[in-house]
């Protein structure tokens, strides 16, 4: 007859106890939704004469109502411009910005409301014109105090 040690069994007991217990968070992780949901941007744009798309389009809706601060960065995550700082976003509504490839943080901008509601902020930046290059958007939610960066970012093309 075998005997078993009663640490052995407390030890195996904790165990199980562990790894159903990250079973229930991973289910719950995997049901809660992300912070910023359904991002779009023009993957590709000209803010020149030429150009056939001059202004960046981005839009995407919040899980939670928020104040939010919207900046592009580039490659390396420095802040090239900044669209709007500290505004109310409602939850579950889209949210849409354009960017005319200029630097700096935005010195006023127009507000439109699309045709499906949506809520259209134009910023005016009149910094230098941003360099060619891959840009991201970089969405601050203030009252729960995180940053969200765009997972695909998009191209500005001088040419």
């Amino acid at each position: 007859m075998t005997r078993t040690d009663p640490l052995a069994r407390v030890v195996f007991a904790l165990l199980l106890l562990a790894c159903f217990a990250a079973f229930i968070v991973t289910q719950r992780l995997k049901h809660t939704p992300t912070a910023v949901q359904d991002f779009k941007r023009t993957p590709v744009f000209s803010p020149t004469p030429a150009g056939h798309i001059k202004e960046e389009r981005i839009s995407f809706k919040l899980a939670r109502a928020d104040r939010v601060t919207v900046t592009i960065v580039d490659s390396t995550e420095r802040t090239v411009a900044t669209l709007v700082r500290d505004r109310p976003v409602a939850r579950y509504k889209q949210f849409a910005l354009r960017w005319n490839g200029r630097t700096g943080t935005a010195r006023g901008n127009t507000v439109a409301v699309g045709p499906t509601g949506t809520t259209i902020v134009t910023p005016v930046n009149t910094g230098s014109p941003a360099p060619e290059g891959e840009y991201h958007v970089r969405v601050t939610l203030r009252e729960q105090n995180r940053s969200v960066l765009s997972p695909t970012g998009f191209t500005l093309v001088r040419k």
